[in-house]
């Protein structure tokens, strides 16, 4: 199947395929490839709708920037007149209301939506292995996990089903399962793509982003789902620049890579490895490479739980067994029938989070808790501001380790949480950044090169980002 846009778009224009040829090839590759449970639900009928309705724009020369692009959408993503449940029971058989303005963007330029794709519940997670419709097994080598939270999304794409998927990220869900599946995974800066249609779990840290083959790919995606939205107030009004032009740039730039990162007892050393020969080549080729001093490591991963556990407290009192999603058969009166739809409704690892984060904002602990993970974000905020007055990028390992086994660390909340603790940086403080499949390990597994750059500067990440990958 197709690796990239730039492949498809010149066998449509030559006529040697069709949209509805493709949509077609996909939907059987799908098929065959069921056991990994990537996706929940392929929109046979609206994808072969769209395909002819943009096969039509090209053949009379009005299709849009995207035309016949095939995307899988993470299930906490909404589209009107399809079903979105967050892989979750407490939303079984909802059936969304509108687009998210992601989603709406993507169509516009005759993007074809091709299914909703399997995720953590509402999010939560970095295996895959919390959703409510089973696991997602890793195309590279099945007996191991996707990543999470956008395990289907990654693995979809690894696996050819479609030629891009959207997942969300609030703490590392895109770049991590990008990095264990070994494709390209990108986070814009925190409002540079509306959240409006995003499921929300922490609402001032989730982020859309595209997953990829290609750095173009993810640029293009990128540049036409950003900019300003009226549904929601944090999307930013700045200027989007053309992403998708990544012309060759012969800028020599500083570089910086966390020395607490690269030194990180938990890091692979193969994946050290390449970090510090990928610095090395980097110098060769007259860039400027330095460590630097990042002494909050150790502060990201709680900081980020105590945030973002007290925001899906507050995000999920509305799922509640009385709007809409399930509601427990076995509920007799107002009180049972919001324990019991919550208590049945949600999985194990959301119930952990819901519950960790109303005791983080209850009378007593707000401010051991709350308020002190606050002000420790506004300090990584400024130390992360200082850093790129003295660096153009930042660069280091996306996750410490390779795919893991599946069930290996579902016992074990802490490990499994410590699998974010190089993501979620970016996450805290709002920055752009990338996983790039550069690694190879030893055990036969990919592993991702992580970039991060200043806010906004979405432009410089991928002409690096192509770079590195050429």
């Amino acid at each position: 199947m197709y690796k990239n846009y730039h492949q498809l778009l010149a066998d449509l224009n030559s006529k040697s395929t069709t949209c509805v040829q493709v949509v077609k090839d996909y939907i059987v590759k799908i098929e065959q490839k069921k056991h990994l449970n990537a996706f929940l639900e392929v929109f046979e009928k609206s994808a072969l709708e769209k395909a002819k309705e943009v096969d039509a724009k090209l053949a009379n020369g009005t299709a849009g920037k995207l035309a016949g692009f095939v995307i899988g959408i993470k299930d906490n993503i909404c589209y009107q007149g399809h079903k979105v449940s967050a892989s979750s029971k407490i939303l079984e058989g909802f059936e969304s209301l509108y687009s998210a303005t992601a989603v709406e963007r993507l169509l516009e330029e005759d993007a074809i939506i091709i299914g909703r794709l399997n995720c953590d519940e509402f999010a939560m997670g970095s295996s895959n292995e919390n959703s409510s419709k089973g696991n997602v097994l890793n195309p590279i080598q099945e007996d191991k996990v996707p990543g999470g939270s956008s395990g289907g999304s990654a693995a979809a794409v690894a696996a050819g089903l479609c030629l891009a998927t959207l997942g969300s990220d609030t703490g590392g869900s895109i770049r991590q399962p990008a990095s264990f599946c070994g494709i390209v995974g990108m986070k814009p800066t925190y409002g540079r793509v509306s959240r409006w249609g995003l499921l929300a779990y922490a609402s001032s840290f989730d982020q859309i982003g595209p997953f990829t083959h290609s750095v173009q790919d993810a640029a293009l995606l990128t540049e036409i789902m950003a900019g300003k939205d009226e549904m929601d107030s944090t999307s930013s009004s700045e200027k989007v620049t053309k992403y998708g032009d990544l012309s060759p740039n012969e800028q020599k730039l500083k570089i910086g890579i966390p020395k607490q990162v690269i030194d990180s007892e938990g890091l692979n050393p193969e994946i050290k490895d390449k970090v510090l020969a990928l610095a090395e080549d980097l110098k060769k080729k007259g860039h400027q490479v330095e460590t630097f001093d990042f002494p909050y490591l150790d502060y990201m991963v709680p900081t980020y739980y105590v945030l973002t556990t007290a925001e899906a407290s507050s995000n999920f009192s509305r799922y509640d067994g009385i709007h809409f999603g399930y509601r427990s058969e076995n509920a007799s009166d107002i009180d049972s029938t919001y324990v019991l739809s919550r208590s049945e409704g949600f999985g194990e690892e959301v119930k952990r989070r819901i519950m960790l984060g109303t005791f983080v904002l209850s009378s007593g602990y707000y401010d051991a808790y709350y308020t002190k993970a606050m002000k420790v974000r506004r300090v990584i905020q400024q130390k992360t501001e200082e850093v790129f007055k003295d660096f153009d990028v930042v660069l280091g390992p996306t996750a410490p380790d390779t795919a893991f086994k599946i069930g290996e660390n579902v016992k074990d909340p802490i490990t499994m949480y410590l699998q974010d603790i190089f993501t979620v940086h970016a996450n805290i403080t709002g920055n752009p950044a990338i996983s790039l499949p550069l690694g190879n390990h030893s055990n036969g597994l990919p592993f991702g090169i992580q970039l991060m750059t200043k806010p906004f500067d979405e432009e410089l990440l991928f002409h690096f980002s192509q770079e590195l990958m050429s």
